[in-house]
């Protein structure tokens, strides 16, 4: 049975979405629907499935990042992007030969994505430099999901006290639950604002996210090393413990 993994933030077109690959593609199993980025890359690395349709703007890690991580955590997925793009992204897409779904989705061109996946027995060599090409040349076009500038200063939260934080001073992000710990080099405080939310305001290029619930500030990085399970540990300039770059989201430093 082919499998599958959806990636798309949005609920109502993330649900329509499910509904019509039902429609058209019964025996097709979605192992796994996720609304945002980071979670599409540890289903895949996880579940490791045939397809993986991902939109490409979304919280955190793009669409893009995604596919191009796909190549050292599951290398036989192939990618269907799902945009709202304008004909420049879609003349991209074709050069590429990479498949794709224009939103809003409709059955006839979900029907002539599926006949296209099931001519292709696999995910081949060129895809991978497919997406490379298209992340080189829409990278720079692919907003943040928020358009507002990055975030400079927070407030957070510190026994009674309420601090006022430079965001440039934070260390690393993680979640808690119901909180946000913000770490810095004078300790940690509590921000109610969920991971999801900080990384729609955060500096994509400066603050990376290293797991699901963890987003590290790359200025505070000292080092990062692989461990015998693949994972990265990454020591810290300013903190005394070490964070864990879970095995997916390694290929994201691969550069670094």
């Amino acid at each position: 049975m082919t499998s599958c993994v959806i990636a798309e933030d949005e609920a109502l077109l993330r649900e329509a979405l499910v509904a019509l690959l039902g429609q058209a593609w019964p025996e097709l199993e979605i192992v796994a629907a996720c609304d945002d980025g980071a979670a599409a890359l540890e289903a895949i690395a996880g579940r490791q499935p045939d397809l993986a349709f991902l939109d490409i703007r979304m919280p955190g890690l793009t669409g893009l990042e995604v596919a191009a991580a796909l190549a050292g955590v599951s290398p036989q997925t192939q990618v269907v992007f799902v945009t709202a793009y304008d004909q420049y992204a879609i003349d991209a897409f074709d050069r590429g030969a990479l498949d794709y779904l224009l939103k809003p989705v409709t059955r006839d061109r979900l029907d002539a994505c599926i006949g296209r996946i099931r001519s292709r027995s696999a995910r081949s060599a060129a895809d991978a430099a497919a997406i490379e090409a298209l992340q080189q040349q829409l990278g720079s076009r692919v907003p943040a999901v928020g358009a507002a500038p990055p975030l400079v200063w927070l407030t957070a939260s510190a026994g009674s006290e309420t601090r006022l934080i430079m965001v440039d001073d934070v260390a690393y992000f993680q979640s808690d639950s119901k909180y946000t710990v913000v770490m810095t080099a004078e300790g940690e405080a509590l921000l109610r604002k969920p991971i999801r939310e900080l990384l729609d305001v955060l500096d994509h290029n400066i603050f990376k996210q290293i797991h699901r619930s963890t987003i590290v500030n790359l200025k505070a990085v000292a080092s990062i090393a692989r461990d015998d399970a693949g994972r990265g540990v990454i020591r810290l300039k300013t903190r005394p413990e070490t964070l864990t770059v879970s095995q997916p989201f390694m290929s994201l430093f691969r550069n670094m």
